[in-house]
């Protein structure tokens, strides 16, 4: 740390005095810093965010939760009743973000058995329970079998239900619980929403009351609000500036856990059999593009043969060719071959680049014909003269091809959405972040902190081998 700061504080001026060159160096090397520090940091602090956090927009950059209230949305037949519910359990707040085995551990009975009226009927829809009792209903009283699937018939094959006569014959808690599962009109899916405890004073009286809003937005001079003992059917503009949160320092730790885990709701992958493919990848196909770059490089550094210049020209023409334009034969190659849903069928397509023949032709041209001539004379192989002396030598320009085919490797996506993605147990770990957004619901907690732990190999190593890879393409092409 010391020779760091040592190096860091040098300054060109005469005694210790900053310069014009200094303040640009520094101003320079700062930007420098948090152009690529803050995005980094960004992602780390918003990957232990919460679900609720960041759907609602919330701009703070430490992982926090805010005191909430639920907002809760009746239909019967006297029509739309809204109302707040507070000091429900997180897990309630959260229900749709627990995990199978978290629900298991949850008397759901038990606890709405507290509950009476509107709030009893809005809590039994939240909790995901009108399907189980209405089935259940209908199997106890031998209901017409066509019950558990009306709800999905066209309007027209309805007409041929008489669902009216089904209703009368039962009882009115019945009939409103089949109702809400069959969707019959006026009762709609009963609504519980997860919203923000705020404090301010009323627009028109100046009373300071508590409000619940769903989102709070800085840069917006107003909000709506609905009032927690008042009425809270109307909404109401609150000047944002005027309110006032509780919060409270909460890492979501189960950002992490539960996808590693495999048990991510509504996430159909492992992310740990994910990140395992993605290292079996990169490895094998690190090796395997080192091994024949390099052969390739040694033939056209060190042989002489008819066509040779024209073979390197055609190499290196291939640079120019998008891998856009070499996605269909791609595709073509790995179905013909029966690779389709393998992950070698991710490893084999790349296993030669023109880049690493490039890189490590012209760092073998600086190897002296001498010491190769001199191991021919003592009647070496040509596979040891490549074995025992070529690649040795040449150790610094492939330690850098393979740092770079690491990290080719590590982020590529195209190749394995051609390859695997039919294969889900053949996912790498690009395919496996693509899976936390989906048509309907959007993992944005997982899929950051997802984001952040396939950054961990590839940081690492750019960090400590960068030095490599400058010495390597440094010292390419030098005489």
């Amino acid at each position: 740390m010391t020779a760091v700061w040592q190096f860091l504080s040098r300054k060109q001026g005469r005694g210790g005095q900053l310069t014009l060159g200094d303040w640009l160096s520094y101003s320079y090397l700062l930007v420098g810093f948090l152009v690529i520090f803050l995005p980094v940091m960004w992602i780390l602090l918003n990957s232990f965010k919460s679900a609720f956090q960041l759907d609602k927009q919330d701009i703070s950059l430490l992982p926090t939760d805010y005191v909430r209230v639920a907002r809760a949305t009746v239909n019967d037949v006297n029509g739309k009743d809204i109302f707040i519910m507070s000091d429900l359990p997180d897990w309630v707040l959260n229900w749709k973000e627990l995990d199978d085995a978290e629900r298991q551990n949850i008397d759901l009975t038990a606890y709405i058995s507290g509950f009476s009226g509107n709030e009893f009927y809005v809590l039994r829809s939240h909790l995901g329970m009108v399907d189980g009792l209405a089935r259940a209903l209908v199997e106890f009283k031998n209901l017409p079998d066509w019950l558990p699937r009306y709800s999905t018939l066209p309007t027209a094959s309805k007409a041929n239900f008489d669902v009216d006569a089904v209703l009368a014959s039962v009882t009115s808690e019945e009939r409103r619980l089949l109702s809400e599962w069959l969707g019959v009109k006026p009762f709609k899916a009963n609504k519980l929403i997860s919203q923000i405890l705020v404090t301010a004073p009323h627009p028109e009286t100046g009373e300071v009351q508590q409000w619940a809003v769903s989102t709070i937005n800085p840069l917006y001079p107003t909000t709506a609000a609905r009032s927690v003992s008042g009425d809270p059917s109307k909404v109401v503009k609150l000047p944002t500036e005027t309110m006032e949160t509780r919060r409270s320092l909460r890492p979501s730790w189960s950002n992490y856990s539960d996808p590693l885990q495999g048990k991510a709701n509504n996430i159909n992958v492992n992310f740990a059999s994910c990140y395992t493919n993605s290292v079996l990848v990169t490895i094998i196909a690190t090796v395997i593009t080192l091994l024949i770059n390099s052969m390739a490089a040694f033939a056209l550094a060190k042989y002489k043969f008819r066509g040779q210049r024209a073979f390197f020209v055609m190499i290196l023409a291939t640079l120019m060719v998008p891998p856009a334009v070499t996605l269909v034969g791609v595709f073509k190659m790995i179905t013909m071959t029966g690779l389709s849903g393998s992950i070698w069928g991710v490893i084999i397509p790349g296993a030669a680049t023109p880049a690493g023949v490039f890189l490590l032709r012209q760092y073998m041209l600086t190897i002296p014909e001498e010491l190769i001539e001199a191991a021919r004379m003592d009647a070496a192989s040509e596979w040891k003269v490549y074995w025992k002396i070529v690649l040795p030598l040449a150790m610094p320009a492939i330690a850098a091809l393979g740092i770079l085919s690491v990290i080719w490797r590590w982020n590529d996506l195209i190749v394995p959405m051609v390859a695997i993605a039919t294969a889900k147990e053949a996912y790498t770990i690009q395919l496996c972040l693509l899976e936390f957004r989906g048509e309907f619901f959007a993992a944005e907690h997982y899929r950051l902190a997802m984001t952040v732990v396939s950054l961990i190999p590839t940081t690492l190593v750019f960090v400590f081998l960068q030095r490599y890879i400058t010495t390597g393409i440094a010292n390419t092409g030098m005489k």
